[in-house]
């Protein structure tokens, strides 16, 4: 005889996914699929520009170029907002910037941020991330425009484990401008300039918590960036650890055996997850 088990209605039951630079909703295809066959709704916000399809941004690339990040983060919170209960937030490279700016306002029941890029103060620059970052940083006239990879530059950025010819398949079909102003302020600028920017948060506030996750062969978001980011949190009281799938490029969601790193993610963040608050009848 089989144990019925009651849902905790305390649970969280919506998983919000954050897409990162050179990337719209469409990069989280497989997760959005996976999750919604365990029974989650699944939400894939674009940022504020980025509701069209790949190709029309390629074709059209200014829509986006004077994005900021203020602006994304309060049409993403708007979003989480209005859920009846605090979500799970997963967020992918500046996905994962953006996810811990939303988890420093309160929100989310729980996160977790895959191969992030980094808050205002790491500081941590290996030199493959200085070379997957050059392409946009290498003329100033690019602070005002959406700039994209070659699939040259994509493929030692983003999929270097794959082959090139598989890589040159995930670029036709996912990769897209993004804003060279928001990788020249937070690739390079932020932490030089007085006081605190955008992407700034306090380390050691509580909030919801929260795990890094690092891709071992990331060129554009090495391990060392994401486990000096999580350390910064080491004086908040709230939980925040740090795992690393070895073999892993920055296409850890797409790559094969992404089954194994969104499972992982979606244990944690449930095991982790603060209770909601639930109103009495």
């Amino acid at each position: 005889m089989t144990e019925e088990t009651t849902p905790d209605p305390t649970a969280p039951d919506t998983i919000v996914l954050v897409h990162g630079l050179w990337m719209t909703p469409r990069s989280w295809r497989g997760w959005k699929e996976h999750f919604e066959a365990e029974g989650f709704t699944v939400l894939t916000p674009a940022y504020p520009g980025f509701e069209i399809e790949v190709e029309a941004l390629r074709e059209q690339p200014e829509l986006i170029a004077d994005l900021t990040v203020p602006a994304t983060v309060d049409h993403l919170a708007a979003q989480i907002e209005a859920l009846p209960k605090p979500p799970i937030i997963m967020g992918h490279s500046f996905g994962g910037t953006l996810t811990q700016l939303l988890l420093a306002r309160g929100l989310g029941a729980s996160g977790v941020v895959v191969d992030s890029a980094p808050t205002e103060g790491v500081r941590m620059t290996p030199l493959s991330q200085a070379k997957s970052l050059f392409p946009a940083l290498k003329n100033p006239a690019n602070l005002h425009r959406a700039v994209a990879f070659t699939p040259e530059e994509f493929h030692y950025a983003f999929a270097n484990t794959l082959s090139r010819e598989d890589s040159d398949a995930v670029w036709s079909e996912f990769a897209i401008p993004a804003p060279g102003n928001w990788i020249w302020a937070y690739g390079l600028i932020a932490n030089f300039k007085p006081g605190h920017q955008e992407t700034w948060v306090d380390y050691t506030k509580d909030r919801a918590p929260l795990l890094f996750i690092g891709g071992e062969k990331d060129h554009i978001m090495p391990p060392s960036v994401n486990k000096s980011n999580a350390k910064h949190y080491a004086k908040s009281p709230a939980v925040t650890e740090y795992v690393e799938f070895p073999g892993r490029s920055h296409w850890i969601c797409a790559e094969p055996g992404w089954e194994e790193v969104a499972d992982h993610a979606l244990e944690w963040a449930l095991a982790h997850a603060r209770p909601a608050v639930v109103a009495s009848a």
